[in-house]
């Protein structure tokens, strides 16, 4: 008997973190998912056209005859959920992931299968918590007809189907008549705000580093108010270059105000002019410029952080953001060494890391006593050390535990050096919870801190809580929407491979070695994942690919401390070490 077939939009979603969900209140997490189909999912699909082929406990799979319903329809549940988790703990939060694929599928009876039906469901598990993930065939339907924006994130291999699929992101448009206030990331309660990037007005490309410099000491002032919600450098840096309406800006970062500025450097004197904008009605709430000597930028820097904080909230400033802050260094040119090295600090590429910590080396010996300087070169040398070659592992590796001592002890308050130490002390094998009480302090020193919030959900993956390392990656996300760290998808896929979803994890494993081609800590995850599925041609491979990076096979330190996640690890990588030898 011939099988039916035929064109088909599938939709397929689950809720993120459901075991999670179920094990903290079953019964509870039940009711609510009875209430959310009742109330939002199953209207939205009706209004749509769609048709419930089968739902599982924590998903369902939809059939749709458009393309454009489909969406439409996954644009429209995803905006209704914020309100459903109003009130809802940060791990209480019904989220659902959702995949859309235009293609053939095969019908059996109510029943729908095939490869049309399988990617849907691989570009669900693609998706984050509140994302929608489409097939390249999906998108070529809904481009232009829909009022949402679309990402490419390149060809994505899925378990099971043997091409690799072109993938998007899907978010609803800003303007959109369908889009929600609160879409997009929903505005904190307390005031937040953007810092864009400032102009450079030098007539000079080369001090196009300084002004970008300038804003960022200014993004670190302004984090340490703790009633100030600050979204991160990364993100606000994406609109660089850009002639940016600041309404859409608000909408896409979810903040309630934008500082924006220019800044020229000449001769001795620097002059830094800023707005700030209210982003709903575009008024400008406060403008000024700011000229004073080249040797006395710090105190401009804060100057400007002051004027901010006290248009937004005046009745605390003086209270929230100290003066007599502490500068980074009173040196200029370690300074200028220090701003120069920190874009290679942290690109996973061996030749840029050492030229960074050779610029480091040079400001820290202007300036013993400059913690941020001493706290990057640190994480250089780990670098460095897991790459092997250089001065050798261990070299490395002292070196990098003495300069984050050196770090801590020269800037106790200084947010970014204590989580560039916790970081050290979770990864060079000393007791994890130390560097855990490290994080914390650094995030209550500055709650905004994105990077402070990735850091800590790498130490929370190392002490054997996948759970809450991706949960603080979240956070981190929602500080920096706009920015990708390129170890994420290193991160999901550990959090994969510990549960033992292993194909799963080698889709985001594959994804990170795209971003990240020279880094040796992919490669060894890989294979080890790669090993455990018994694709062991494929993690031999991948091993002769990390020796052309570096010597160093067998990773000298493991910063899985969890006795099953690390025996899991090295189990995996000493099959694939075996088949390669």
């Amino acid at each position: 008997m011939t099988a039916t077939r035929r064109l088909a939009a599938i939709l397929a979603a689950d809720v993120a973190g459901y075991s999670r969900l179920m094990g903290a209140d079953e019964e509870g997490t039940l009711e609510r998912l009875k209430a959310l189909r009742a109330e939002v999912i199953d209207p939205k699909i009706a209004e749509h056209h769609g048709r419930i082929v089968k739902t599982t406990g924590d998903g369902m799979l939809v059939e749709f005859a458009s393309v454009v319903d489909a969406v439409r329809c996954a644009v429209e549940v995803q905006q209704a959920m914020p309100d459903r988790n109003t009130g809802a703990a940060a791990d209480s939060r019904i989220e659902l992931r959702i995949g859309i694929n235009l293609g053939d599928v095969v019908v059996d009876g109510d029943d729908l299968y095939g490869d049309g039906v399988n990617i849907a469901a691989r570009l669900e598990g693609l998706a984050e918590p509140g994302g929608i993930c489409i097939s390249e065939d999906a998108f070529r339907q809904v481009r232009g007809k829909i009022a949402a924006e679309f990402t490419d994130i390149g060809e994505q291999a899925l378990k099971n189907i043997t091409r690799p699929i072109r993938t998007y992101r899907v978010m609803a448009a800003p303007g959109a008549a369908s889009r929600r206030a609160s879409s997009g990331p929903p505005l904190p309660e307390k005031p937040s705000i953007a810092v864009l990037p400032f102009a450079n007005m030098s007539g000079d490309p080369e001090q196009e580093y300084f002004a970008d410099g300038m804003v960022e000491e200014i993004i670190t002032a302004l984090s340490r108010i703790r009633w100030l919600f600050v979204i991160a450098r990364n993100s606000s840096f994406t609109y660089k270059g850009q002639a940016v309406d600041v309404k859409q800006v608000g909408r896409e970062l979810g903040v309630r105000y934008v500082l924006e500025g220019s800044v020229r450097k000449a001769g001795g004197r620097v002059r830094i002019t800023a707005q700030l904008i209210e982003v709903e009605g575009g008024a400008h709430l406060w403008a000024d410029r700011f000229d004073g000597p080249l040797e006395e930028v710090f105190e401009l820097q804060d100057n400007v952080a002051l004027s901010v904080a006290g248009v937004i909230e005046s009745a605390v400033q003086a209270a929230e953001i100290r003066r007599s802050a502490e500068r980074p260094t009173s040196d200029l040119t370690a300074y200028d060494l220090y701003l120069r090295a920190l874009p290679d600090c942290l690109s996973w590429d061996g030749g840029r890391v050492r030229a960074a910590l050779a610029r480091l080396e040079q400001a820290i010996e202007r300036d013993p006593q400059f913690g941020p300087a001493l706290g990057f070169a640190a994480v250089c040398n780990h670098a460095l050390g897991r790459y092997g070659g250089g001065k050798g592992t261990e070299a490395h590796r002292r070196a990098a535990l003495d300069l984050a001592h050196r770090a801590l002890q020269a800037s106790p308050g200084d947010a970014g050096v204590v989580a560039n130490v916790a970081f050290m002390l979770g990864s060079l094998g000393e007791d994890i919870k130390p560097a855990i009480a490290l994080v914390d302090r650094a995030l209550e020193l500055n709650p905004s801190f994105a990077r402070g919030w990735g850091i800590s959900a790498w130490l929370r993956m190392w002490a054997g809580q996948p759970d809450v390392a991706v949960e603080h990656w979240q956070t981190s996300i929602r500080l920096s929407p706009r920015d990708r760290n390129l170890t994420e998808p290193v991160l999901f896929g550990l959090a994969h491979f510990f549960r033992r979803r292993f194909d799963d994890a080698i889709t985001f494993f594959l994804t990170a070695l795209a971003n990240m081609p020279r880094n040796p800590e992919v490669h060894r995850d890989l294979a080890a994942c790669y090993a455990l599925t018994g694709r062991l041609e494929e993690a031999r491979q991948i091993l002769d690919r990390l020796r052309t990076i570096t010597p160093v096979i067998f990773p000298h330190i493991v910063s899985f401390r969890d006795p099953e996640h690390r025996e899991l690890f090295l189990s995996g990588l000493r099959l694939a070490m075996g088949e390669a030898t």
